[in-house]
This record gives structure tokens, C-alpha cells and sequence, in this order.
């Protein structure tokens, strides 16, 4: 579980290193980007924007849409850039693992 946690916060950080966004658009565009084999429901992702929030890696703000409805954005802090920068690094080096086991010897890796 704690796998899946850090590859979610991986997903949110890189999301939010594009432009700011709301719960429902962060969960709309993973859902778009994994052509819709991968969907992230809210109850595993609210629980991560707020950890991410209450350590200082991302900010939230609230902002009006046209239709009068308030949202809750989230923003990238200097401290989530550089979070984003660690779980990248960390997530080459846990690819470039798997990799190495899952492919055939036969192959140069």
C-alpha cells in the first residue's frame, strides 16, 4: 500500500507541476492520460493532496468559476518542486529495478 501511496503522490506532483488544479480535473486528467485504464477515485486521492498540503508541498486556494461555484485549487510549492524532483529519481531507479528482472537475459538492458 505504501508502494501505491508514493507512486499516487508522484502522479499528483506531476499533474501540478503543469498548472494549478482542482480534485475532480487532477482525477479527469489522469483518466484522459491513461486513456481510461487507470482511474484514481477520490478516496485515495484527497487523502494524499491533503498529506502533501500539511507538509508544505502543495498550496490550495480557492477561486469562483463562472457558474458562481467555488473550487479548491492546488498549487506546487518550491518544497514540491524539489519532492517532484526526489520521487522522479526515486521512480528511474525502481523502473530501471523491474526492468532488470523483467527482461529476458537474452536482451541487453
Amino acid at each position: 500500500m505504501a508502494q501505491a501511496m508514493e507512486h499516487t503522490r508522484l502522479l499528483v506532483l506531476s499533474l501540478l507541476s503543469v498548472r494549478d488544479m482542482y480534485g475532480y480535473e487532477m482525477i479527469a486528467e489522469l483518466e484522459r492520460r491513461f486513456d481510461k485504464t487507470f482511474s484514481m477515485k477520490e478516496g485515495t486521492l484527497y487523502p494524499v493532496l491533503r498529506a502533501l498540503e500539511n507538509s508544505g508541498a502543495l498550496k490550495s486556494y480557492q477561486q469562483e468559476t463562472p457558474a458562481g461555484r467555488v473550487r479548491k485549487y492546488y498549487r506546487l510549492t518550491k518544497k514540491g518542486a524539489a519532492l517532484l524532483s526526489e520521487e522522479t529519481r526515486l521512480w528511474r531507479e525502481y523502473e530501471k529495478a523491474i526492468n532488470s528482472v523483467v527482461t529476458p537475459l537474452a536482451e541487453p538492458v
